[in-house]
């Protein structure tokens, strides 16, 4: 078999440069030694090279749609050690829990901080704040127009009973950067009221999560909307946690990772019309190009795919107009051999029509099946942070079975049997249970690459959102080390793993009267069954978790992407890295 290796055309490198150049991250020492400052610049997914996809013969009748060129928001990070009434900008945040918000007899703060700001504010903030019934819950915020300070408003945002985990401190960030995009703030502070108990560690990881959340906060995907504002956020100072190059390491890895997640987002938020299979393909070998010293890319089409015997990813494939791209990236660290080998492996259907099992009905969300490729924006993400943090002594092997599932006299229907690329033989009783027919042969092609662990994520069950909500994933593996290893990552990054039973004797309602398996067992215990289902096509010696991420992969508040699975994934290979 010969694999077609992505060669970079001088277009590509133009445009890559170019996309460098524009999301680079800058570092600046002050003068002051109690100083550190760092610029983010976070260019949007459209903005690389000037556009964001070259339009293909087979899409371009379809709605005539581009992304918008944005302007690249760039943000400077400032860790200072200074009075909080002595900055002067747009906003000062205070983040409080409700324990700070304690007044004594007088109705006087306790806090010292809160104390200090209310003294030179004449007692106006006390006053402000019960009136405001502002008593530091979490999700609570105010933001107040007082007189007295060289900010123009103080903002007190609520951390609930305590603060102490990455959640608490990546929505303080949130919630700062979406205040000052309501209020077009050019400048912001950030500050703890309680921040004396935090040790070294705490302060670094603590900083780490707000400058996060205040980029993912202040961000949004207006790339398809034909009017948007310019971002004016220019400079946030985080005060009272330190400076150093601990700190400027902490806040690189910050950029690196929320660049990626806003990657992530802006893959699952282009529609099926502008993302297609050959689409993600390009964009994973973008990763590569930026990357190069790193990176290396393999893209295979339909016939080669068919030399592996690739049986069960095509017979999905088999309907669309838009062939299916089979994407592998290899990261290998730049000096020195890999002591560990990984695997990423995401579910890439960049639309899910349900096939001849076709989405129908109230909750069906057929107009939603454009993230059903949200396991391949977290590999992707994850692979695109990856090249920029550069972790020595581990290979990360990145794949993605890039497909549609349509409806066409060529596609596959229900009845029908598909041969995976291991030798076993699949029973397809629903074409919509079509993710974990890709991911079987994805699977194998994983193992054959010699790798020791994989970590598959995908959009997979309605079931396991049932069991688990819109914000936790369900993960499932036979391995407790690997378990721990993930559910580990998963507390650094904040993002909500659950582990699921793979109950064994669940496997008899997957079985075929004239196969080797059916694709789908009974409604009960779906999420299980399809975990079950996938473990047919890992090979023993292999260390193997499932992630289905089918609730967090999109926040129906928002009507958008959230980028989960990308903070876990990095942190994980990171782990495994040292």
């Amino acid at each position: 078999m010969a694999a077609i290796v992505v060669s970079w055309a001088s277009t590509l490198v133009s445009a890559s440069a170019s996309r460098s150049s524009s999301s680079s991250f800058v570092l600046t020492r002050l003068h002051s030694s109690a100083v550190l400052r760092v610029s983010f610049g976070v260019a949007p997914f459209c903005s690389r090279g000037g556009r964001l996809m070259a339009h293909t013969l087979a899409r371009a009748a379809l709605g005539l749609t581009q992304p918008a060129n944005l302007e690249v928001s760039k943000v400077s990070f400032a860790a200072k050690e200074i009075e909080v009434t002595e900055w002067k900008g747009d906003i000062l945040a205070v983040g409080v829990t409700e324990k700070d918000m304690a007044k004594d007899e007088n109705l006087k703060f306790e806090n010292s901080i809160l104390k200090k700001l209310d003294s030179q504010l004449g007692g106006l903030l006390a006053e402000a704040s019960s009136e405001e019934d502002f008593t530091g819950k979490a999700g609570q915020s105010t933001v107040l127009r007082l007189p007295g300070l060289g900010s123009k408003r103080v903002g007190l945002i609520g951390l609930g009973q305590s603060a102490s985990t990455t959640v608490a401190f990546r929505s303080l960030g949130e919630a700062v950067g979406a205040a000052a995009k309501a209020a077009q703030a050019s400048d912001v502070a950030i500050v703890l009221a309680s921040s004396e108990g935090l040790s070294s560690e705490s302060k670094l990881t603590t900083a780490t999560a707000i400058a996060s959340g205040t980029l993912l906060g202040l961000y949004e995907d207006n790339r398809y909307k034909s009017e948007s504002k310019k971002p004016t956020l220019k400079s946030v100072d985080i005060l009272g946690l330190g400076t150093g190059p601990e700190l400027e390491k902490k806040l690189k890895y910050a950029e690196d990772v929320s660049s990626a997640v806003i990657f992530g987002r802006e893959l699952v938020n282009s529609p099926a019309n502008v993302l297609t299979p050959a689409v993600l393909a390009e964009e994973a070998s973008k990763i590569a190009s930026l990357s190069s010293d790193v990176f290396s890319a393999t893209i295979l089409d339909a016939e080669q795919c068919k030399e592996l015997k690739m049986g069960s990813y095509l017979g999905v494939a088999a309907a669309s107009a838009n062939p299916p791209h089979f994407i592998h990236l290899c990261y290998k660290p730049p000096s020195g051999p890999a002591k560990v080998k990984l695997a990423l492996v995401g579910k890439g259907l960049t639309f899910d029509s349900g096939g001849y099992n076709i989405k129908t009905g109230p909750g069906c969300s057929i107009e939603l099946m454009k993230f059903d490729m949200g396991g391949s924006a977290a590999v992707l993400g994850a692979a695109r942070a990856i090249g920029q943090i550069k972790p020595p002594g581990v290979e990360v092997h990145f794949i993605v079975a890039a497909c549609e599932n349509m409806i066409s006299g060529t596609g596959m229907r229900p009845g029908d049997i598909v041969t995976a690329s291991n030798g076993k033989t699949i029973e397809v009783n629903n074409t919509d249970a079509e993710g974990r027919l890709t991911l079987a042969d994805a699977l194998v092609y994983a193992c054959n690459q010699g790798v020791e662990k994989i970590v598959d994520l995908a959009t997979l069950t309605g079931a396991c959102v049932v069991a688990l909500g819109p914000s936790i994933a369900g993960f499932f593996t036979p391995s407790d080390d690997l378990a721990k290893e993930v559910f580990a990552a998963s507390e650094v990054s904040g993002e909500k793993l659950w582990r699921m039973p793979l109950e064994e004797s669940y496997w008899e309602s997957m079985k075929s009267g004239v196969a080797d398996m059916v694709n789908t067992g009974g409604r009960p215990g779906g999420a299980i069954t399809a975990a079950l289902f996938l473990k047919q096509f890992v090979d023993e010696k292999v260390q193997w978790m499932h992630i289905d991420m089918a609730g967090p992969v999109w926040n129906d508040k928002k009507r958008a992407a959230t980028g989960f699975g990308i903070a876990t994934l990095v942190e994980w290979v990171l782990k495994n890295s040292s």
